[in-house]
């Protein structure tokens, strides 16, 4: 019996949009594996690591169109166009491969939109967006019972050095944590809009540099001492930014073993923590 995706890729070509996962190729689906294994073209961002790329075959066409700040190689409506042109070049298989998963900030629905105007088909595969990824490999929970009752995923990145224009009084919820994707050059407009809004100055804070890679590194901080301790500790990017006491469980008394991480400032202090062994700052 075929699948639907078998059904799919008999009547003409698919584009499948594929997550890439956070960057460890162990993180990606087994669906994600296939797709690249079996692939005629692969269509990748800037941010999919070089390990992912290595799961398809060599002789595998890849084509980068990947998008650094103030230095985009290819604008949406090229890849777009792209997509369509591969398609009625006849490649049976085209897999567009995300960062993370192509529904979280990735501009899958862009790309879909522009494939059904042009009758292409499309299938969807989801990937550990990397705030999952991030979480995980520093061993930090996103929710907690007692701490964290809500999860929001936010965008830092805004227009030609616009200001940011959120929901502050939504976001300052002492009981939410906040996940903030390429966050980096705002984060003394994130530390000053949350604190005016009233979350409190000492909220934990990780960022988490080139997460779940072996170059991975974190940085534990406090809200107010974000934007400083951020600037000191030139993490190279991307990075990721998690707000909320949820990410100090091991430095609450919420935490059920009654430990402090010793990676989590207690104090105020900055704490950087290279990938190895849990807790152990460096």
């Amino acid at each position: 019996m075929q699948t639907q995706e078998q059904r799919r890729e008999a009547e003409g070509p698919v584009v499948h949009l594929v997550g890439a996962g956070p960057g460890d190729p162990e993180l990606l689906t087994l669906r994600a594996v296939r797709a690249l294994a079996q692939a005629d073209v692969i269509v990748h961002d800037r941010l999919v690591s070089d390990a992912v790329l290595k799961v398809a075959p060599d002789h595998v066409m890849r084509i980068s169109v990947g998008k650094a700040p103030g230095k985009h190689s290819y604008s949406q409506s090229d890849i777009n166009a792209l997509l369509v042109h591969l398609a009625r070049q006849g490649k049976k298989r085209i897999v567009r491969l995300k960062g993370g998963d192509p529904f979280v900030f990735g501009r899958a629905c862009e790309e879909i939109e522009a494939l059904e105007a042009a009758g292409i088909a499309w299938m969807a595969t989801p990937g550990v967006t990397a705030a999952q990824g991030c979480a995980a490999s520093a061993r930090v929970p996103l929710t907690h019972r007692g701490l964290a009752r809500s999860l929001r995923f936010v965008t830092g990145h805004c227009r030609a050095d616009e200001p940011l224009d959120l929901d502050w009084a939504g976001l300052a919820d002492p009981q939410t944590t906040i996940v903030f994707y390429m966050g980096h050059a705002a984060a003394p407009e994130l530390s000053r809009k949350l604190i005016e809004h009233g979350l409190s100055p000492s909220t934990p804070v990780l960022c988490v540099s080139q997460g779940t890679m072996p170059g991975e590194r974190r940085l534990f901080t406090r809200l107010n001492r974000l934007p400083r301790d951020l600037a000191e500790a030139g993490l190279p990017s991307p990075i990721l930014i998690m707000i909320g006491e949820a990410i100090g469980w091991r430095a609450s008394p919420h935490a059920t073993d009654g430990r402090f991480d010793e990676a989590m400032p207690r104090a105020g202090e900055p704490a950087l923590d290279e990938r190895g062994e849990p807790g152990r700052a460096r």
